[in-house]
């Protein structure tokens, strides 16, 4: 293309002022990224670009435009290294000139793929990306949403499957009684969510990892080396069965939620004698989720705390509908009973996707949510349907097991909940995916859904 004009010169250098200030703030490791503009920049030998400089580009497009058009455009084109000398005439030292031609060819290529792959996020409703369509999506809807047997309840029933790309809603389908605004029971999704929760009152300077849990819980006094790390892991050494409706008559979390434990639920766990020690070795237990909301009720303190969802996660995020029940002793029930709509949930996605940012707010701080998506050490291959991380679950091959998921990309974590309930998040394929279902069976399999998914609704990697 030909080169341009001067005013398109000044312009490039106001951007790249712009540039080296914006790369000195805080905002900049924390702002948004896009892989074509590191790339190319990267490979021009300039900084990555901020998203500050976007209307920048924009300008210098249609600079671009009207200069192209014009006669002089037609003149110079014919005669570039003229071009070149008068458009690097204004340059100080026009020994930079064929870098700062370099840097003007980069924004060129930069005006079109910047703006395509901007960040969106959701606003009081999520704004819509392209429709999809073709056969890799019926046969991911044939999977998903076969027919329906109501009356025993048996094979694959989803409820909702949503889609996020580029925080754009891409897919959304409803069946039984869910509809878009639903707030649907996340079943153990809500241990995911009360992780997000806890991460605020973390960024807030409220607790450490490494505390003892009995500091915020005093019941926990008789198992005094139990730290929040090791409740976020379950990990807690507490001699807990998670056995559900399949084996009611031993089931701690049955007990729990249902019977001698529901009045008050963390005092019934802090109840149970220890098999391990803490912080050793990983069993999954909604008791320890349960502690968890207990401790975060003296962390944040009683006044705060029966707003705290809300006014700490949901509202900042959008969210407004949400319900969260709580026990006999107004304790939110953290391992269970949440309940948001689909199109809710996505937004705690997001949120992870993009490292706890939520548009120009650190809402939960980077290494919360690095240490939410680090595997636990103590995990042994197999003993779950995923690796655990900080009370969300992750792709992660670990003690020389593979990956839970093998169609997934490694970098896949989800919150998941029981009878099919899940929040997939990809966020090297910048895909969310939220799956709410009716599952009794067993039927339902998260890597076969992933696996048709990313052929319906990923991208291709750009150039």
């Amino acid at each position: 293309m030909p080169a341009m004009g001067p005013q398109l010169l000044q312009m490039f250098y106001r951007a790249r002022l712009l540039c080296r200030s914006w790369l000195a703030s805080d905002r900049a490791r924390s702002s948004y990224r896009c892989s074509i503009v590191h790339a190319y920049s990267v490979g021009a030998g300039l900084p990555a670009i901020g998203p500050q400089l976007l209307q920048m580009f924009y300008r210098a497009r249609l600079l671009c435009r009207s200069w192209l058009a014009s006669d002089r455009a037609r003149t110079d084109a014919a005669n570039p290294i003229t071009v070149i000398n008068l458009d690097y005439s204004h340059a100080a030292d026009s020994r930079r000139a064929p870098i700062m031609f370099k840097g003007l060819s980069l924004i060129c290529m930069l005006l079109t793929s910047f703006a395509a792959h901007a960040e969106h996020w959701p606003a009081e409703q999520w704004s819509t990306g392209p429709a999809i369509t073709g056969p890799d999506l019926q046969t991911l809807e044939t999977y998903a949403f076969a027919p329906r047997d109501d009356a025993t309840r048996q094979g694959i029933r989803t409820d909702a499957l949503l889609v996020i790309r580029d925080g754009q809603l891409i897919y959304e389908r409803y069946a039984g009684p869910t509809r878009a605004e639903t707030p649907h029971l996340t079943w153990s999704i809500s241990k995911s969510l009360l992780a997000s929760l806890l991460g605020v009152a973390y960024g807030e300077g409220l607790f450490k990892l490494d505390d003892p849990a009995q500091k915020f819980y005093p019941p926990l006094a008789k198992h005094p080396a139990i730290s929040m790390a090791d409740l976020l892991h379950w990990a807690s050494g507490l001699d807990w069965q998670e056995d559900y409706e399949y084996a009611p008559l031993k089931s701690s979390v049955v007990a729990m939620l249902y019977t001698r434990g529901r009045a008050d639920m963390a005092a019934f766990t802090a109840d149970h004698a220890e098999y391990a020690k803490p912080g050793q070795a990983f069993r999954y237990s909604s008791g320890d989720s349960n502690l968890l909301s207990a401790a975060l009720k003296n962390i944040v303190g009683p006044a705060r705390y029966t707003d705290y969802p809300w006014t700490a996660l949901f509202e900042p995020l959008g969210i407004r509908d949400a319900v969260w029940e709580t026990d006999a002793t107004g304790t939110f029930v953290g391992s269970s009973y949440a309940y948001l709509t689909a199109r809710d949930l996505a937004r705690i996605g997001l949120l992870m996707a993009r490292d706890g940012r939520w548009r120009d707010r650190q809402l939960l701080p980077r290494d919360w949510v690095a240490f939410n998506r680090e595997p636990f050490a103590g995990y042994q291959a197999h003993q779950d349907e995923a690796v655990p991380g900080g009370h969300w679950w992750l792709n992660r091959s670990a003690d020389g097991g593979a990956k839970p998921w093998p169609d997934a990309p490694a970098d896949t974590f989800a919150a998941l909940g029981h009878w099919g309930q899940a929040m997939y998040v990809m966020p090297g394929e910048r895909l969310i995916i939220v799956r709410y279902g009716d599952d009794r069976d067993g039927t339902y399999q998260h890597n076969e859904l992933l696996k048709l998914a990313l052929k319906a609704f990923a991208q291709p990697v750009q150039p």
